[in-house]
């Protein structure tokens, strides 16, 4: 008390502030993409035509573990020159574990206008799987990747196929091969990613870097790895957890960054996105353009 001699201790000072949390977001996208510029994209691969004249179209072969999304990447591509909802390539979403894809299938996109198909086809294989699963086995891929594997052949994951075999091809054509090698990678999944699935397919990547096939990787099911770009398609490249999984992505596969493209699958909607359709269209257009390049080579050699 005052009259005593004795004083009131002090208050005790106030917490500070917590301190802010990092944005989750930049200031500026960190790549350019011509969001309203859907038409244009569309009528540039539309006009595309092959520069080696011998070879009919590029081929852009799929690879990548199960789940990421490698038969609803085409039917996606499919459903944007369609312009409407297709299912050119079967899934079933219930097989979340085991590859739904078990046949070797060349996957065409129709012009409608004249009942002819445009000069980029897609194959579609079994997923990668641990060593005890069941997906595509190793030499198979490369065997897809030169052009021996015949339409139609019924992957065995236990046994690789071998020159003899029914579905062995033993004269591919320049237009049998690979032009384009994607790996398909989700992008909620990448750090739950089995080393073993990794290892098999960066020894994939090895052989088509033999092969001098270019490569280019496709990060899919974002909207589920990230709220921001779920709420709305444009903050794909203001998100820094996108850009960081696509950095993982890079440093897991050995793939530059710029061969990195994120999508989004058409999977629950049943009317076309703009927005959707211009991400799909600049990954097929770095995938055509890669595998043109290749052509040019393949015709010089």
């Amino acid at each position: 008390m005052a009259g005593n001699g004795t004083s009131k201790p002090a208050a005790p000072a106030p917490a500070p502030a917590p301190a802010a949390a990092p944005p989750k977001v930049f200031d500026k996208p960190w790549r350019n993409t011509p969001w309203g510029g859907r038409d244009q994209l569309l009528e540039d691969l539309k006009a595309y035509v092959p520069r080696n004249p011998s070879i009919e179209h590029v081929r852009i072969l799929l690879c990548g573990p199960i789940g990421a999304g490698k038969s609803s990447f085409i039917n996606s591509i499919n459903n944007v020159f369609q312009n409407k909802m297709t299912m050119k390539a079967q899934v079933d979403s219930a097989m979340a574990d085991k590859s739904f894809t078990t046949t070797y299938t060349t996957h065409k996109i129709e012009n409608r206008k004249t009942g002819s198909y445009y000069p980029f086809v897609f194959n579609d294989v079994m997923g990668f799987e641990k060593p005890n699963g069941k997906g595509v086995h190793e030499d198979d891929l490369k065997k897809a990747l030169t052009g021996h594997v015949k339409e139609g052949h019924k992957f065995n994951p236990s046994h690789s196929l071998t020159e003899g075999d029914l579905g062995y091809n033993k004269s591919p054509s320049p237009s049998d091969r690979a032009h384009c090698l994607v790996n398909l990678i989700p992008a909620d999944k990448i750090a739950l990613m089995d080393d073993e699935v990794i290892k098999k397919m960066r020894a994939i990547r090895l052989v088509a870097s033999e092969l001098g096939i270019p490569q280019v990787v496709i990060l899919t099911r974002v909207d589920i790895a990230c709220p921001l770009v779920k709420e709305n398609l444009r903050n794909m490249y203001l998100s820094k957890y996108i850009k960081e999984m696509m950095e993982k992505c890079s440093i897991k596969l050995g793939v530059p960054v710029n061969c990195i493209f994120p999508v989004r699958n058409y999977h629950e909607e049943i009317e076309l996105d703009e927005d959707m359709d211009v991400l799909l269209f600049r990954a097929l257009k770095q995938m055509v353009d890669f595998g043109d390049d290749f052509l040019k080579e393949m015709e010089q050699s």
